[in-house]
């Protein structure tokens, strides 16, 4: 047997050995191919956002990518409603107070009456009370025997000690007004101070049983215009007078009924508002206005006047 030389056998080793490499790189290179081919595609990066503005129009919808059998409800938008506004908090309102009527016609404010405007041939007697109520028994028996209507104008203090005369006077269907607190002078008195003798007369004669609004007196007819305007305020017209019998000065201050009657008869006129008192002279404790009072009414009566109470300047 012929032995092939060792350059040779090297050779042949070499080529399977290269052989062998070979065949191992290929089953190498399949696997990995192979492999790939089960991956997923790897991820195209980040999604890039359109530049283009966005519309209010729905995009189209992707293709689904589940079965048809398990592809979920389409979902409509929502429909959106506007809230409704709703007011904001604040400070709670004041609370309003009802006005009262106008306790007078406008057209009284800012004066002192001294007679009663448009009232024709009527005359209204008045009485102030202020001091004692001497005469008052006397007037009242008058007055209701002759069936004459007046209006009597008291104090506080003399509403507080007189309770009695007050309701007499009011149960005899007179008229009964406001004449002060105290009966001071009033040019010399604040507002506050006006307001303290408007009010207390007022709430004092209002305890005695009758309402003394919206007539008053001003004390010794002493007033202006800032008072005048004060007692406006406070509700009240003031209604001064046409003619003082000055009966309040008794027969000590040469004063007597004849005096009384003349005088009165002396400014007879439509509207006249007599002045008179119900209380008596403190130095000789005559009382002429109640003395003289049946006279008077029947004159003036003779004159073909009648008689009314202060409510006429209000449609009383």
């Amino acid at each position: 047997m012929t032995t092939a030389p060792a350059g040779t056998a090297r050779r042949r080793w070499a080529a399977a050995l290269l052989t062998l490499v070979l065949l191992a790189i290929a089953v190498v290179i399949a696997v990995v191919i192979a492999g790939r081919a089960d991956s997923p595609p790897p991820s195209a990066g980040p999604a890039v956002t359109s530049p283009e503005p966005a519309t209010t129009s729905p995009s189209p919808a992707a293709p689904a990518t589940v079965p048809a059998a398990e592809s979920p409800e389409p979902v409509q938008p929502p429909v959106v409603v506007p809230p409704i506004p709703q007011p904001q908090p604040g400070p709670e309102p004041e609370p309003v107070t009802p006005q009262p009527s106008a306790p007078f016609p406008p057209s009284l404010r800012g004066q002192d009456l001294t007679v009663l405007p448009g009232a024709g041939n009527v005359v209204a007697l008045t009485f102030d009370a202020g001091a004692d109520a001497e005469g008052l028994p006397k007037i009242l028996s008058t007055l209701s025997a002759k069936g004459v209507p007046a209006t009597f104008f008291l104090t506080g203090t003399w509403a507080a000690s007189n309770p009695g005369g007050v309701g007499q006077i009011a149960a005899a269907g007179h008229r009964i007004a406001n004449h002060s607190l105290t009966h001071p002078g009033f040019t010399g008195l604040s507002d506050p101070l006006i307001a303290d003798q408007v009010r207390g007369a007022e709430q004092t004669i209002q305890a005695a049983g009758a309402d003394p609004r919206p007539f008053f007196r001003f004390p010794f007819g002493e007033r202006d215009a800032r008072t005048i305007a004060a007692v406006n305020d406070l509700g009240y017209v003031p209604v001064r007078w046409t003619v003082d019998t000055l009966g309040w000065k008794g027969t000590s201050g040469g004063i007597s009924t004849q005096t009384v009657t003349d005088r009165v008869l002396g400014g007879l006129q439509p509207g006249e508002i007599v002045l008179m008192h119900a209380g008596s002279n403190p130095d000789d404790g005559s009382t002429l206005d109640a003395d003289a009072l049946a006279q008077v009414i029947d004159r003036i009566s003779s004159a073909g006047y009648g008689f009314v109470t202060l409510d006429q300047l209000v449609g009383g």
